[in-house]
């Protein structure tokens, strides 16, 4: 990201629940998009990521991208900037549902109205790279904004196991089901 480009709507991508709230590293997340200079529209996405594991669905409102928009209330945020993605359980569904419900429509996003991904430094890599393919926006229409924090070596190998999986891939059911099968696998310890 050049340092001078300033986005002109954010996509807070979201990093999962914890007993009910936003875990620490998705307030870390909002709290970021909202320091951010004004922007058109801030879209926050985030769902439910413990559908995977068939634990129940959470009350009406409680979902991710709910609790997160609450946050960008309380700070100041004005309602009408705020639009929320809120039945995904993965980065990739995160973008997926953002297209198919429209929340970008409008924007006119490009190199000089960049929309900025707003997620941890150690996630932007994978997150970059699933936006440019879902998204089909030129490289520099996308703006890094970036959260503190410590990665993992899992991420950098999801990253790594991401652009392998996915390569030559654009279809949105086929990358979803590529997804899931990666997901399974891993799980399976394979």
């Amino acid at each position: 990201m050049a340092a001078d480009r300033v986005a002109a709507a954010l996509l807070v991508l979201g990093n999962g629940l914890a007993a009910g709230e936003l875990s620490p590293g998705s307030l870390a997340r909002v709290r970021a998009a909202v320091a951010h200079p004004p922007v058109e529209r801030i879209i926050l996405a985030g769902g439910w990521e413990q559908a995977r594991s068939g634990a129940p669905e959470p009350p009406e409102g409680c979902r991710e991208g709910d609790l997160m928009r609450q946050v960008a209330l309380d700070a100041g945020v004005d309602a009408g900037l705020l639009r929320m993605e809120c039945r995904s359980r993965s980065t990739l569904e995160n973008l997926l549902n953002v297209v198919a419900d429209g929340l970008l429509d409008g924007l006119s996003l490009g190199p000089s109205r960049p929309l900025g991904l707003v997620t941890h430094a150690w996630h932007l890599p994978r997150a970059r790279y699933l936006a440019l393919k879902v998204l089909g926006l030129p490289p520099r229409a996308l703006v890094d904004v970036p959260v503190p924090g410590r990665g993992s070596l899992v991420e950098q190998g999801l990253f790594t196991a991401s652009r392998l999986w996915f390569f030559g891939v654009k279809d949105p059911a086929v990358l979803l089901r590529r997804e899931r099968r990666m997901v399974t696998m891993l799980r399976r310890g394979v």
